[in-house]
């Protein structure tokens, strides 16, 4: 899979971005504010979910989760990109360890933007999560999965 963005990844940016630029309620870095992230997940027939983070000292939900359950909410039953956003230009940050669990599990093959070297890149959730074990709701942990790693 290419790890290059195309217009539709810099669109989800975008969206992102604009959403926790109307959104946040940090003003200062001494005034922190709940709502500092901004996501995006593009769906599988192209309409983009928004949503932002309500941090709270007891695990609130990460952006990328309320951009999930609003997609859900709107009909969205299959998810094809995610993306997360910093408030005050932070730009794109990659998910939280959580995050690439629940992606992992209940969207296989979803295309996360993220940071590193050389840029913002695209790479598909597994290969954030390598030899990771698939979770079910009906069946708990499943065993390894040798096929979701497969190029």
């Amino acid at each position: 899979m290419s790890h290059v963005l195309t217009d539709a990844d810099r669109e989800l940016i975008d969206a992102a971005a604009a959403t926790i630029d109307a959104s946040t309620d940090a003003a200062t870095a001494e005034a922190p504010g709940v709502h500092t992230m901004g996501a995006a997940v593009r769906d599988g027939s192209g309409r983009i979910h928004v949503g932002v983070n309500l941090w709270h000292f007891t695990g609130g939900p990460c952006a990328e989760l309320v951009a999930l359950g609003t997609a859900r909410a709107n009909g969205a039953r299959r998810i094809e990109s995610i993306v997360a956003v910093g408030n005050h230009g932070r730009g794109v940050v990659g998910p939280c360890g959580r995050d690439r669990q629940i992606l992992f599990d209940y969207h296989p093959g979803i295309r996360v933007l993220l940071p590193a070297a050389d840029g913002v890149r695209a790479v598909p959730i597994e290969e954030l999560l390598p030899l990771a074990a698939v979770w079910t709701v009906d069946g708990g942990t499943q065993a390894y999965d040798p096929g979701r790693f497969t190029s």
